[in-house]
């Protein structure tokens, strides 16, 4: 069995924790959870690809090992991630993200696409006008996360950066979107619009599989992950 081992670092006077999983030597992967997840939300997927990957999968600011702090945004966690690949002194590797990490994903390929070797985004787009999200009060029981993360998420998807949209184009990287069908929380069209806005991208669609594809058909989606990565 392949033994995952936690780690923490220091990015900017923030302490981060991220789980590794895989030879040292082998081609970088990292990995970026949903919203009020952690990296051990990805055990079962760095399992299967660090047979082919150095997989890093990182807890984002105010989620698991890492810090909690006085500010969260999906521009403070690009930067986050941007941090941790020089830390790592990785020069290009393959990011895969999933919900708010897919969209933190998207934002870093848009302002740093050279360093991507490739691109996987799980059933999200980046935020877009819709109705809006009522912002709920905070709740009695304690979290697994810092409660702050999520009115300022929230905050966000209200009221989207239409620049988010408008640098699609930017990103060079070979990029895949996996979504989880009409069982998704997420408008499956806006996916398309984002697959049609990227220049290499590639869309598939689980049927059935919602918004947690990895966790809720593991198979399916390692089946279309590792024929997008060549493995």
């Amino acid at each position: 069995m392949i033994e995952t081992l936690v780690h923490q670092i220091e990015l900017n006077g923030l302490k981060f924790q991220y789980r590794e999983t895989g030879d040292a030597s082998s081609p970088p992967l990292i990995a970026l959870h949903a919203l009020g997840q952690d990296a051990q939300s990805w055990d079962k997927v760095a399992s299967e690809l660090s047979r082919n990957y150095r997989v890093l999968a990182l807890d984002q600011r105010g989620h698991g090992g890492s810090e909690r702090t006085d500010s969260y945004s999906f521009r403070l966690m690009r930067e986050d991630l941007h941090l941790f690949a020089d830390a790592m002194d990785l020069e290009q590797f393959t990011l895969v993200g999933h919900s708010m990490g897919g969209t933190v994903s998207y934002l870093f390929a848009e302002s740093y696409s050279s360093r991507l070797e490739r691109l996987v985004v799980e059933d999200t787009p980046p935020p877009f006008s819709y109705r809006k999200i009522d912002i709920p009060s905070e709740p009695t029981d304690a979290l697994a996360f810092d409660w702050l993360v999520v009115p300022s998420i929230l905050r966000q998807l209200n009221e989207p950066n239409p620049e988010w949209w408008a640098h699609l184009t930017d990103i060079s990287a070979p990029t895949l979107i996996v979504g989880g069908g009409s069982t998704s929380k997420i408008p499956q069209n806006k996916l398309q619009e984002v697959a049609e806005l990227i220049p290499s991208c590639e869309l598939v669609i689980i049927e059935g599989a919602g918004h947690h594809v990895h966790r809720d058909n593991l198979s399916a989606f390692l089946d279309v992950v590792k024929r997008f990565l060549n493995v």
